[in-house]
């Protein structure tokens, strides 16, 4: 049988071996370069995109807050207004009244009977007066009782003096104004006289 030397064909045989698995690995990391770089790319990408929105995010919240100060800015406005509001309903309510409480002064003072202040706080009403005498301020407080304007009419201090040729009384009277609760009572209480 003839011999046959493989000695250099196996020589040959590893280093294209060795070359084919360097070439293998040089591929592989070459691969896993590109791999993780597509990564670490993605990946910033989807940072970049998280951050343009939570910028946009907070951009959008300070507009908000802006708005809400704003809103809340009107709303105290707008209170302040509906309270000017009603001050002047009020107003306009009570306008009448005043009226009122001077036509009804004139129409229930007795002869006799002068009036030197009067003073409003309310509904209370307090009156100072001087009369001929002191049956003159009973007259006046039955007067008054009577009346569909006032209520509640209470002496606080009756004083007879001696000034000028005659005597005559010195008086401070409490009394409660009847108040209308709506323009519809005005009318009612008007037509009722």
């Amino acid at each position: 049988m003839p011999r046959i030397n493989l000695l250099p064909w196996r020589e040959e045989d590893r280093k294209r071996r060795q070359r084919e698995f360097l070439v293998a690995m040089g591929g592989a990391l070459v691969a896993g370069v590109i791999v993780v770089g597509a990564v670490i790319f993605a990946f910033s990408q989807m940072v970049d995109t998280q951050q343009g929105r939570n910028s946009r995010l907070t951009a959008e919240i300070a507009e908000l807050d802006k708005s809400i100060t704003e809103i809340d800015g009107l709303e105290r406005q707008k209170e302040r207004l509906l309270a000017r509001m009603e001050i002047i309903e009020q107003l306009q309510r009570s306008r009448p009244e005043v009226v009122h409480l001077f036509d009804e002064m004139a129409r229930q003072l007795p002869e006799g009977v002068y009036l030197t202040g009067l003073k409003q706080t309310g509904s209370q009403v307090e009156l100072k007066g001087v009369a001929q005498s002191s049956t003159r301020v009973s007259a006046l407080m039955r007067q008054i009782d009577a009346s569909d304007w006032f209520t509640d009419p209470d002496v606080q201090k009756v004083e007879t003096t001696d000034k000028g040729p005659a005597r005559q009384a010195e008086f401070t009277l409490a009394l409660k104004q009847i108040r209308l609760d709506g323009e519809g009572d005005d009318m009612d209480a008007e037509a009722g006289r």
